[in-house]
């Protein structure tokens, strides 16, 4: 299926490609090299930049690629995991745990862990996290990226796989999350306007508008308990557990929120991305509705992707396609690589090698950490997987949920649980991975959704229970830690910020009554 680019598409491929790295060795420049300044920015994101930055980051080839392919062969169901999380993981971070990492002044998530609990603790979340964002985020992120510019331009995958990775790593390394960010703006504009182009340019084709239409007969967002893919018992465990784990507790997400200028702009940028969050997949979705009355006998679902880029698109539009792909791949794996470098710095290097580091050997650490994180993760995408029949998205939920339950258990009752103990949460963290191979070695043919859920509850129960049979911290050694209905408020200092239609809440509630009519309206 090779594409044979215009002139015109290859100066606009050419140039979005040249713009990003020069943004983005122009932001490394700013500022002071301090590691408040390269990990976080220098807690000076306003909100909207926290907001766009996260869903630029959120959205991938595995999006444009993989959902799409769900969405072609499942239908508008697949819309379910990013709708989901609107409800779920992003409120969780907004009124649950956004009020503890900032008033801390949190480098990363896992130090909330030390906190709470304990050294052992913060390890074992760090230790989950860095296998999740090698393995998922940035191996098979390479891997989908560099299939569709084969698909498409006939470029050999694993020579595609190095140059994004070196690509996005020249930029990401040398200038930290503010140069992560600012590009990720950059991408996120490119990446909704390619995605307008290719629905505009589908859905014309399929007939217009009508043909939208037509589509919502079948549209379902809640589906039957047997259901091999998406039952609706998904909601019970599956779906809330990685969720939660993936908005609220993932540094990879959350570290935009702790680079804040203060608590008001964090809530308003969580509540920003809620809004792309519900606007972006429908982009992504819509044209995969209408794809089978043009394409009804697609052999594999992941290919509709390119096969509608190659079919529909005029020349010129082609190239702003295929950069908006590029701009979600590339800020993916920015945002993956940053969050590897914090976690590896802050959370391994410093407590355990170095708790003398000065500011620029910590920095040092974290670029080095940068390259061989690209490294680790070229060597891990070009071992990566041959999928068979079902959508490569699938497969990624499914990667999640190997390590994403215990984590989810961890957090959850250690915010909104006292009694929690340090062993209770280790043995959740512990227990996710044996459970959940265990779980697929026994069910095979369970939905993986159900399957992640079981071990969630499980992991929670066994937290509860070893919990009770250990000794619990002081009520002293708690404070701020623990979440009450305090929580919900802005503190005195901010609250002014907050008045009329500058309240977050009034925005959260309005998108939050949106998605809720959509899922009543289509269960």
């Amino acid at each position: 299926m090779k594409l044979d680019l215009s002139g015109l598409d290859m100066a606009i491929f050419g140039i979005y490609i040249l713009a990003v790295i020069g943004l983005g060795v122009y932001a490394s420049r700013k500022g002071s090299k301090t590691t408040r300044d390269y990990f976080l920015a220098g807690d000076k994101l306003p909100w909207w930049m926290i907001g766009g930055s996260i869903i630029a980051a959120n959205i991938s080839s595995h999006h444009l690629v993989g959902a799409m392919g769900v969405a072609y062969s499942r239908g508008f169901v697949a819309i379910a995991m990013e709708w989901g999380a609107i409800l779920m993981g992003f409120n969780a971070l907004l009124w649950i745990f956004l009020p503890f990492y900032i008033r801390n002044g949190f480098y990363t998530v896992p130090e909330f862990l030390q906190r709470r609990f304990g050294t052992a603790a913060r390890t074992t979340y760090a230790t989950l996290i860095l296998l999740t964002y090698v393995l998922v985020e940035i191996a098979a992120v390479l891997y989908l990226g560099a299939l569709s510019l084969h698909a498409l331009l006939g470029f050999d995958v694993m020579w595609s796989v190095v140059i994004l990775a070196v690509l996005t790593g020249v930029y990401t390394i040398a200038g930290g999350l503010r140069a992560v960010i600012w590009t990720e703006m950059v991408q996120l504009i490119v990446l909704v306007l390619g995605g307008l182009a290719l629905t505009i340019a589908t859905v014309t084709a399929a007939g217009g508008v009508s043909a939208v239409l037509e589509t919502t007969k079948d549209w379902d967002l809640i589906l039957p308990a047997n259901d091999p893919d998406f039952p609706w018992t998904m909601y019970l465990g599956g779906v809330l557990c990685i969720s939660v784990f993936y908005c609220a507790t993932n540094q990879f997400i959350v570290q935009r929120v702790l680079a804040a200028k203060n608590e008001w702009h964090a809530r308003m940028g969580v509540v920003f991305g809620d809004y792309l969050k519900f606007l972006v997949p429908i982009i992504i979705t819509v044209p995969a509705l209408v794809a089978p009355k043009l394409f009804p006998n697609l052999e594999k679902p992941d290919m509709l992707f390119p096969t509608l880029v190659k079919e529909l698109l005029p020349s010129g539009v082609v190239g702003l396609v295929m950069a908006g792909l590029i701009a979600a791949v590339m800020s993916h794996l920015s945002g993956a690589i940053n969050s590897c470098t914090t976690i590896l710095t802050v959370d391994i290097y410093l407590p355990y090698f170095n708790k003398k580091a000065t500011e620029a050997q910590a920095v040092r650490f974290g670029r080095i950490a940068g390259a061989v994180i690209i490294v680790v993760g070229i060597v891990c995408s070009g071992l990566y997987m041959s999928h068979s029949d079902k959508p490569i998205f699938l497969y990624l939920m499914n990667a999640y949920g190997l390590f994403t339950p215990g984590i989810a258990a961890m957090f959850l009752l250690g915010i909104l649980w006292k009694r929690t103990t340090h062993a209770g949460a280790l043995t959740a963290g512990i227990l996710t991975i044996p459970l959940s191979i265990a779980m697929e070695l026994v069910f095979p043919h369970m939905p993986f959704f159900n399957r992640t859920g079981i071990v969630f509850w499980a992991c929670m129960i066994a937290c509860v229970v070893v919990s009770l049979m250990t000794k619990p911290k002081s009520e002293a050694e708690l404070a701020g830690l623990i979440w009450n209905k305090a929580s919900l408020k802005l503190p005195e200092s901010e609250r002014a910020y907050q008045s009329g239609l500058r309240n977050p809440a009034v925005w959260w509630a309005l998108i939050t009554a949106v998605v809720l009519f959509f899922y009543i309206r289509f269960a």
